[in-house]
Parts: structure tokens; sequence; C-alpha cells
């Protein structure tokens, strides 16, 4: 008679449970480690629990978001000591192939530690997400010294995942002292990620005319500096030309927060071109900031914006999770489709039934 294996569905992110060994054979389930077991390993560098208290962050149970919210409480007095840098820029811009070309220089050049989280977009339809940016970062995806977390954006306008802060401060905890954030690329709402970094740098593609127009004067204005990318010497002549449009443009907006207004720099992260140039500038940038306290003064601004943020995060979450607003929900949704009421008078039925 053959022995049968048991594979029991795994209860990871179950506070309070244990993790199976996934073997194939039948063995003990070690206990879970507590959230200061779990803070403790962090800030010791192992990734594999920063990993895992991400994925409890960015939870949809509210019981195992709250367990990485404990870890993350005991991370926060070695968080803080990074340099925080948002990098966005159009579809096919190369954002992913940048980083990882200035992720290579801070680490061979620099000496320092680079975490990299990079957004993706995710379906509308499916909530489907390719997460494919590991495979354009083949260097910094294999370092020891660099930490690669592709997330799902999840329907988060602003270009940020719903949980990219708190990521932040538990990559920061772990010891990487730069902290890259790819955004999904310019549109609209593309915004956020001015909120929760320290450094914002806009990639642009030879070729301004057309782009200058498509792309929102808020992302101009927020930009710490623009890097035309792309920079190849067959396309120097353009390059050049989206220079000076660039520099022309900006020259009419006013300095940014801290004091200085933004540098137009070209580069090519397939030839390794001005990529040293850009990461002095932003050391420049950044220490002036700090002499001038606007670096503090953006930190400070940015926390209370979040928590903020948060308690609208949860509001909404409360609201939906109500036991009334399920079971009425769906009615007064048909009603609206039907016009036989208001979509503001709806709103607020819901609202009162969601206080009780």
């Amino acid at each position: 008679m053959s022995d049968k294996k048991t594979h029991k569905q795994s209860t990871a992110d179950k506070p309070g449970q244990t993790e199976p060994i996934n073997t194939g054979y039948r063995r003990k389930a070690e206990p879970r480690k507590s959230a200061d077991e779990y803070a403790g390993g962090i800030r010791q560098g192992n990734r594999v629990l920063l990993s895992k208290a991400i994925t409890f962050i960015e939870s949809s149970r509210p019981e195992t978001r709250q367990f990485g919210e404990e870890i993350l409480e005991g991370c926060l007095p070695a968080s803080g000591n990074s340099h925080r840098i948002g990098i966005t820029g159009i579809p096919g811009v190369g954002k992913s192939t940048f980083i990882e070309a200035m992720g290579k220089h801070v680490i061979n050049r620099r000496g320092r530690k680079p975490a990299v989280l990079a957004i993706d977009p995710s379906s509308s339809r499916t909530g489907g997400s390719i997460l494919g940016d590991k495979t354009r970062m083949p260097f910094l995806s294999t370092s020891e010294r660099a930490f690669v977390r592709p997330t799902p954006s999840s329907g988060t306008l602003g270009g940020v995942a719903r949980r990219t802060r708190e990521t932040i401060l538990l990559c920061e905890a772990a010891g990487y002292d730069i902290i890259f954030i790819e955004t999904m690329g310019v549109g609209q709402s593309e915004t956020a990620v001015h909120s929760m970094v320290d450094f914002f740098l806009l990639l642009m593609l030879p070729g301004a005319g057309d782009e200058l127009q498509g792309i929102k004067r808020g992302i101009m204005e927020m930009a710490d500096l623009i890097a035309v990318n792309k920079a190849e010497q067959e396309q120097s002549a353009s390059a050049e030309r989206a220079k000076r449009d660039y520099e022309n443009a900006l020259s009419f907006y006013p300095p940014g927060p801290s004091g200085r207004k933004p540098s137009v720099h070209l580069c090519s992260s397939l030839e390794n071109t001005g990529i040293e140039e850009i990461w002095s500038r932003i050391e420049t940038t950044l220490e002036k900031s700090r002499e001038n306290g606007s670096f503090s003064r953006r930190r400070k601004e940015q926390a209370k914006y979040w928590m903020h943020e948060t308690i609208g995060q949860r509001l909404r979450e409360q609201f939906y999770s109500s036991p009334d607003v399920k079971r009425h929900l769906g009615e007064l949704e048909k009603k609206v489709e039907s016009g036989r009421i208001s979509s503001c008078k709806a709103a607020a039925e819901l609202l009162q039934l969601s206080k009780k």
C-alpha cells in the first residue's frame, strides 16, 4: 500500500497560526514567529522576513494586515535613514533599465544598498498584473546588496501601490539606504509618489515637441530633475534639442520647495552615460535641502499627509465591510442605474446604514 502525502493549505499569513514546511512529506510545522521576532530579523537585514512582512502589510485580510503593522511598529526606530528617490516617466521611457544602471552605480561606485519598489499597473478587468520589472533588472535582482520588490497597483491612483509608504519604512529598517520607487508611468494622477520621496526624477525621451504637450504641468513643476534617457550617439542631436526645449519650459516655472530649479540632463542607460552626473546632482540637491531645512520639513509634511490618507482608506474599508451596506448595496445600485433614485440619495442612505 503506497504512502499518501498530505498537503495542507498554507496558513503563513494567519497571525497566531503555524507555517508548514512544504517538503512533500509529513513534518511537524514550525511555530509562527512573533511580530518582535520579525522586526528583529528585519533590522538584522533578513530579506526573507522582510519579504514576508511586506506581504502581511499588503494583505487585504484585516487580521493579517494588523500583524504586519505590528511588525512595522517594531521597525520604526530603525527607519528613516535613507534617500527616497521617485522615478516616473511615460511608458517605454526605460524606467526599469535606468534604475538598473543607477542601482549598479550606487552599489559599485558608492558602496550603497538600494531597494527598488516597482509599481505595475493592475488590470481593471481581472485585477492581474505582469510584474515583469525584475526581468529588466538582472543585476539588482541577483545582487546581495539590493532588494527588488514588484507590486501591483491594485487600482490605487497616483502611480504607487496602496502600502508603498509602509514598504519604504520596512526596507529602511532592513538597512537599505537608497529607496527607488518606480511608478507606473506619467498620467493625470501620477503624483502621489511625490508625497513620499525626497527627490522626484522625471524621465523623458528625445523628441520633446509632442511629449512636452502631453506631459501635465504638475509633473514638470514637481520634478527635481529631468533626465532625457536613450540619448545614444545616433540620437545625440535629437536629445540635445529635447534638453533645450525642457530647459526653456522650466525657465517659466518657479523654484521648487528646495529653492532650486530642476536641471535637465542627458543619459543613456544602455551605454551607461550620464548616470554618474545625475547621481551627483541628486546628492548635491539632497545635501542642500538638508542644509536649508526643506528636507526635514518635507518629511514631516509627508508623514502628516499619509496619516490623513490612511484615515480615508480605513473609513472606506469599514464602510464596505458593514453588513448592512453589503445587504443593500446591490439593490441601491440597481435603483441608481434605472434612475429611480439619485446617486447622492443612494450614497446618503448607504452612509446612514454604515453607522448602525
